[in-house]
């Protein structure tokens, strides 16, 4: 039997009139896209200028490529929001993108050496240096492909009624935002223990192109030339070979308190590491990274899930966090679904909200190390070879069947699927979990298994993928926005232009200064 935090507050919850809290969940996506040109090679044109300017723009910006573009949804209680943004997002991009396509899947499509893949430029402020100094970096520390893959991240808040109506029942030490800091602390500690599930049902990345290597060697199959996959795969973009770093192993950066979280941040970025000193931070007056720390920004830190809080113009996240407190969690486990024009299936959040909702109720005792190892040999597992009928996970060092474990978190997480339906005058949440459960016993149905199926008729990935992103692209560029979405989005573009030129007179003071006072 699973232990739950404080029964009565599950039932209480379960209750309509408290169930409503929960209509005023806060809910945001990010989502990463690279733009490929007419032959479905990395595009090497600079950021559309009808897209706006990327430093400065709250919806349409770059991560780490030039051709990488993100997308961000602005945050919304209303659960449809996200979704029907998003959407509006990808139309008029698309529409700015002349010849060019928005690239289907996770992994990137054909790529070429490092020196190919332009990092983004911001212009010429300080801060705008700042972002394209820390990127020289990345690519300096872990090479630029990996900086080419794209997924998507979920953002997501409970309303302050909700923990007002939570800390009544479930008391706690300290204020409302020390309850909130420890609840979310431990709805973090329980996704790191349980989510593996999201690869397995939503992984859309078992193949990649071979370009992808850059002549490294894996333990990858061929499936086609210039394609190689794992025969049960469900996130390469999550594995060794995607966007994880075996340079951060030695973090100690733990999730048992905000204290310990914000701590390990900064000893992170204060602690030099043999092997970037020796890379050199500067040339001369050409700077190479940010600093030769562990990480040179607390962003460089790879998470499954990170608790976030938006920081007043300037100050560090980790400084952020540790005196503001928690203000929501982002989940990054989400793969792009190449079958989708926006890269996320309507069902996605559903889940998400259910799954969060069970971690945090869910009893979650500080994570060992020994059970951080568990849990990230599972995510392995379950990344590299999710779908194998016979697979195997850990729970206190015991092997358990990933189905079975699977279908017990499914009962589990049922409740809180009633809860959300309760919530919204609904059904989606339960039918939408009634649904995914079939992947479970029937792995066939997963997005792993129908994108491999979709690489064996087009006779490689790359064929696949750009065949996707054309009808993609042609698809949202077929249908306009409304007159009110598209003046919305052209101002949008117009202001952003302004305040970087704004943002670029402002500037004063050297780099170096600059710099230093980030790090003060």
């Amino acid at each position: 039997m699973l232990k739950f935090t404080c029964c009565s507050a599950v039932r209480q919850f379960s209750e309509t009139s408290q169930a409503k809290l929960l209509s005023g969940i806060t809910r945001g996506f990010e989502r990463e896209c690279l733009r490929v040109d007419r032959v479905g090679q990395l595009a090497q044109t600079p950021h559309p200028s009808a897209l706006g300017a990327k430093l400065t723009h709250p919806w349409i910006t770059t991560d780490y490529a030039e051709a990488l573009l993100e997308f961000i949804t602005p945050p919304s209680t209303d659960p449809a929001f996200p979704m029907a943004f998003l959407k509006d997002i990808h139309r008029f991009s698309a529409q700015q993108l002349g010849g060019e396509y928005l690239w289907a899947g996770s992994m990137p499509c054909k790529i070429g050496t490092d020196a190919e893949i332009a990092i983004a430029d911001y212009g010429s402020s300080n801060e705008a240096r700042f972002k394209m100094v820390y990127r020289e970096g990345l690519g300096l520390r872990y090479g630029r492909a990996m900086q080419t893959i794209a997924g998507a991240h979920y953002n997501w808040s409970l309303p302050t009624e909700f923990w007002l109506a939570l800390r009544d029942c479930c008391p706690g030490e300290g204020d409302l935002q020390d309850f909130i800091n420890t609840r979310s602390f431990g709805l973090i500690r329980n996704f790191l223990r349980y989510g593996w599930l999201v690869p397995y049902l939503f992984g859309a990345s078992p193949a990649l192109c071979q370009s992808f290597l850059q002549g490294h060697s894996s333990d990858l199959s061929e499936l086609a030339p210039g394609t190689l996959y794992g025969p049960y795969a469900t996130s390469l973009r999550m594995s060794d070979l995607g966007y994880q770093n075996h340079a951060q192993d030695k973090l100690a950066i733990g999730f048992n308190s905000l204290a310990e979280y914000t701590q390990g941040l900064e000893a992170a970025i204060r602690t030099p590491d043999p092997y970037y000193t020796e890379l050199g931070v500067r040339e001369g007056t050409q700077w190479k990274q940010l600093s030769d720390s562990v990480l040179q920004i607390e962003a460089e830190f790879y998470a499954p899930m990170r608790p976030k809080r938006i920081a007043p113009n300037g100050q560090r996240p980790a400084k952020a966090l540790r005196e503001l407190g928690v203000q929501y969690v982002e989940m990054r486990l989400f793969d792009l679904n190449p079958f989708i024009d926006i890269g996320i299936a309507p069902e996605q959040p559903l889940f998400a909200d259910v799954l969060l909702l069970m971690c945090l109720f869910r009893d979650s005792p500080p994570i060992t190390c020994r059970e951080q190892s568990e849990n990230d040999e599972n995510k392995h597992r379950v990344v590299t070879r999710g779908r194998q009928p016979d697979l195997q996970l850990l729970v206190h060092n015991r092997e358990q069947p990933l189905r079975t474990l699977a279908h017990e978190l499914f009962d589990d997480m049922a409740p809180y699927a009633a809860m959300l339906d309760a919530a919204y005058a609904t059904r989606r949440y339960q039918v939408a979990m009634e649904e995914l459960r079939q992947r479970i016993d029937q792995p066939e149905l997963t997005p792993s298994a129908q994108v491999l199926e979709a690489v064996k008729t087009h006779g490689g990935y790359f064929n696949f993928a750009f065949e996707q992103s054309k009808l993609h692209t042609q698809s949202l560029q077929a249908v306009g926005l409304s007159a009110a979405s598209l003046d919305q989005f052209k101002a949008s573009v117009q202001t952003s232009l302004a305040a970087q030129q704004q943002a670029e007179a402002a500037s004063a003071g050297s780099f170096e200064d600059f710099v230093a006072a980030y790090f003060a």
